[in-house]
């Protein structure tokens, strides 16, 4: 089922953008964004980020230096681009696909590419790459793009098998991730599993207190209907999914890892219950991006 809406995100020229380096987290990151958009009837743009590049002529000795240094590093990066549409290729060969070679900062180039994409795919490890790597800009892209951002990882993350779960804390800011799960549900065709815990604390971390283990009264009851009403609109745009709900006291970033050990997708909101916009990630979105065993959509508001 394919929603159709007047989001720039959603239009049928925005494409998947990757952001590559050469590394084999990026090589993963192509595969997966090039079989998307074959899926999604998508153009697969790839962009290779770098700082400015020496453009001028050179004056000095060390101008001469640097220019050298920086058209190799061009001509480096350009091989790459060159490879990584080869991979997309072979992993679906009837795709659309651009490449980029930018000169600007790498985190900025992806988060305003962002705003005109169907979505934004990184890889998530690696050794000295740019873009791949798990630092400053994948972070940075997780935190402040526009619409989704896929952080490609796992020992599988071309897996076919198993449900999009998504990560349901309960708030108003969280609206944007659940219509993208059920969405992403729909066009794969699985179960979704909406997990919802009523404590974003890990079992025992506060203060060494258990009192999370106590029973609370009416806990269950008052939660499951939180669920169903942050459910309950997207099940009725979404008739063909199958939902699976889950109630938890603590620790959803635990159980969501638990999930992502057989999901091919899991899906996080970009910010935590209270939504504040100076806040990276939400301490559960950023902590999967991390060690997830499958890929990670983080949604953004727009």
């Amino acid at each position: 089922m394919t929603q159709h809406s007047e989001n720039a995100h959603r239009s049928t020229s925005a494409p998947v953008v990757v952001g590559i380096d050469g590394s084999d987290a990026s090589a993963a990151a192509v595969r997966w964004a090039a079989r998307l958009a074959a899926d999604r009837d998508r153009e697969l743009h790839i962009i290779h980020a770098m700082n400015p590049v020496a453009a001028g002529t050179p004056h000095n000795a060390y101008d001469a230096f640097a220019f050298a240094t920086m058209q190799d590093i061009r001509l480096a990066a350009e091989r790459e681009l060159a490879a990584a549409s080869d991979q997309a290729k072979a992993a679906a060969p009837d795709i659309s696909v651009t490449t980029e070679l930018s000169t600007g900062n790498p985190a900025a180039t992806l988060i305003e590419r962002s705003a005109t994409a169907y979505l934004v795919v990184l890889g998530a490890t690696g050794s000295t790459g740019i873009l791949a790597h798990l630092g400053s800009t994948l972070l940075a892209v997780s935190s402040h793009a526009r619409g989704a951002v896929v952080t490609v990882r796992g020992p599988d993350p071309d897996r076919r098998t198993g449900p999009v779960v998504v990560g349901v804390d309960g708030s108003e800011v969280g609206e944007p991730a659940i219509g993208a799960a059920f969405a992403e549900a729909s066009e794969r065709g699985v179960e979704l599993v909406a997990v919802h815990a009523w404590s974003d604390l890990s079992q025992g971390a506060f203060g060494g207190s258990g009192y999370l283990e106590l029973p609370i009264a009416g806990f269950e009851e008052a939660e499951s209907a939180l669920l169903a009403e942050r459910l309950a609109g997207w099940t009725e745009r979404f008739p063909d999914v199958a939902v699976r709900r889950e109630v938890e006291v603590f620790g959803p970033r635990e159980r969501l890892a638990t999930w992502s050990r057989t999901a091919q997708l899991l899906v996080v909101g970009s910010r935590g219950r209270g939504g504040f916009r100076g806040l990276l990630l939400g301490s559960t979105s950023n902590w999967l991006v991390q060690h997830a065993d499958c890929p990670v959509m983080v949604v953004h508001p727009g």
